[in-house]
């Protein structure tokens, strides 16, 4: 119920009125000068705060910036800044952006669950850049909150140099496989260039050189590059350094890429159920593959509300069940699940379950 506004003859406004209108001008002119208070302190002490809200997205990265060093004109070079959600929310990235034409930024993925992995992508474009070049690719997260995060890329792409062809690729090898390629290294402008040595940080790959085909102003090599029965299983992605006896640039880089296929792997490999409400069923098919025939002896979860419906066969290929039945409770789900066989010593794959429960 509203009270009733009594009426008064006069056009002056009563005394409590006046007394209100004189604080609400007190007040206002307070609040101008907090108002530009406000802005000052935003001007002296807004750089601090913004870098700690810049500070949980830079969290994700291990790494924030990488040197190609030298590289040869044509060769391709990327590196993969990699990324991890550590954190219960979704992470979106909106935008990457790039300070020089001289690196191309793309990603991987754009959102990432909960402890699922990404990678932003810098290409370094030596067909069309030469000389000392460096650029900061920008990040840009919408999700859960905004931020911006700044990676460096820097090398010296020369032009006497090149690779043929512009780096190593295996392509995709089965575990235990060894495999060749080899590549023709072209220096212009010196017949006096040579190689000394190739050096790898990788002990699984190995590389040798046949003597030098010397012309009128290039110096030619032919390098073989193995890759080792002993190549860890996934994603290959090394650097290998010519040390040379050039004082000015004495190493050039090229890199070496593939992949060995796991002996046993979980596809998807992150599973969604997605946000329902905490009485729902969920029921998700997984498959599991093997090198050779295998038998699923568990299911670990540490979350009761999963279930899992393994085959007992002995076979390469199995599809899982995964039931979830929720119990009331409500909140976020981030769940590993490992998946243990009777491949050699008991070999696992594991995969990543997450969802919100309201």
């Amino acid at each position: 119920m509203r009270a009733a506004v009594s009426q008064r003859s006069d056009s002056r406004p009563p005394a409590n009125l006046e007394n209100r209108l004189r604080a609400g001008n007190i007040a206002r002119h307070v609040g101008r000068v907090f108002f530009f208070g406000v802005l000052m302190f935003g001007a002296c002490g807004g750089n601090a705060e913004q870098a700690r809200a810049q500070s949980w997205a830079e969290k994700m990265f291990t790494v924030r910036d990488h040197d190609f060093r030298t590289v040869g004109r044509g060769t391709k070079a990327e590196y993969h800044f990699e990324l991890k959600n550590i954190y219960q929310e979704d992470v979106h990235i909106a935008a990457v952006r790039t300070s020089c034409g001289c690196t191309t930024p793309s990603l991987t993925r754009d959102t990432l669950a909960t402890h699922e992995t990404g990678a932003v992508v810098a290409t370094f474009n030596t067909n069309s850049f030469i000389g000392q070049k460096s650029a900061t690719v920008t990040v840009v997260f919408d999700r859960p909150y905004y931020a911006e995060v700044q990676l460096k890329v820097a090398g010296y792409i020369r032009t006497d140099i090149t690779f043929d062809p512009p780096e190593v690729d295996f392509g995709e090898l089965m575990p235990g496989e060894s495999a060749t390629q080899t590549v023709t290294i072209t220096k212009t402008g010196s017949p006096n260039w040579r190689i000394n040595d190739v050096r790898s940080h990788c002990s699984d790959l190995g590389a040798s050189l046949a003597s030098p085909e010397i012309g009128a102003g290039f110096v030619r090599y032919r390098m073989t590059v193995r890759a080792k029965e002993s190549l860890a299983e996934g994603d290959l992605r090394e650097q290998l350094t010519l040390i040379s006896n050039d004082r000015s640039f004495p190493t050039t880089e090229m890199s070496v890429v593939g992949r060995v296929r796991p002996t046993l792997s979980v596809s998807p490999a992150a599973v969604s159920i997605g946000t329902i409400s905490s009485d729902s069923a969920v029921e998700k098919k997984l498959v599991v593959r093997g090198q050779d025939p295998f038998r699923i002896k568990e299911v670990v979860c540490e979350d009761e509300r999963f279930e899992f419906a393994p085959s007992d066969s002995k076979k390469k290929i199995h599809f899982l069940t995964l039931k979830f039945q929720g119990d009331g409770e409500t909140g976020r789900v981030a769940q590993r699940v490992t998946i243990k066989t009777d491949l050699g010593s008991g070999k696992t794959t594991s995969f990543l379950v997450t969802g919100t429960i309201q």
